[in-house]
């Protein structure tokens, strides 16, 4: 058995719940979507009107593998590759040279283990904080989906009503495209669309509007 959250709106606010499932071991594809029909039994199990999507590359559902941070990109550079330069540590950063290597060998560069604690993120002149510990993927996120769909193609995601991430482990990260996928649902039913925030407003509206703790 495994546990992984979903997350959902409960009163105008992201919340998540976690739950238990049947894991199927394993890399291919095939494995991950067993794990990932376990994990959505369960949420239907626990509330039968729940229309959970996947969103990663190993969903089953077109709009989940587009909105999958693998397949976003935000001015032309991957999402990790901005997240991964943004941050400023107390002995150097941000390292802009970093939007221009693999992901991969952006989030490994030895400069971001070796600069001291990290401070913020830094992006377009503006300094994100690192609380709401999870404000600046989010916001980024929301700016790659909004600048890559259609109004109509983003309105798809009100299909839809649990949002998942199978290769998320609460216990080892904090960011999830699944949460940020909830929050544009949260979006959608206050605005209708996803407005062009500030980072004041966006800031502000996150801490407003999206819960950490597990609700059981």
């Amino acid at each position: 058995m495994a546990k992984r959250p979903a997350f959902f709106i409960r009163q105008k606010k992201v919340v998540q719940d976690i739950f238990s499932f049947e894991w199927f071991s394993g890399f291919a594809i095939s494995q991950k979507q067993k794990s990932i029909e376990s994990l959505h039994h369960a949420i239907l199990k626990a509330d039968a009107d729940a229309r959970p999507l996947e969103v990663s590359t190993k969903s089953k559902e077109a709009i989940g593998i587009n909105l999958s941070a693998f397949n976003l990109r935000l001015n032309n550079y991957t999402l990790e590759n901005i997240f991964q330069s943004a941050k400023v540590f107390a002995n150097g950063g941000p390292y802009p040279d970093l939007l221009n290597v693999l992901p991969k060998d952006a989030k490994r560069d030895e400069r971001l283990h070796n600069s001291g604690n990290l401070k913020a993120f830094r992006y377009q002149n503006e300094d994100f904080p690192l609380i709401p510990k999870t404000v600046f993927y989010d916001f980024i996120y929301i700016a790659a989906v909004r600048n890559s769909f259609t109004v109509d193609e983003i309105r798809e995601i009100l299909n839809y009503n649990y949002f998942t991430d199978i290769e998320f482990n609460p216990a080892k990260s904090i960011n999830t495209q699944a949460r940020a996928a909830a929050m544009i649902r949260l979006l959608l039913d206050e605005y209708g669309k996803l407005p062009d925030f500030s980072r004041e407003n966006f800031i502000q509206y996150h801490k407003e509007h999206i819960v950490y703790d597990t609700l059981i």
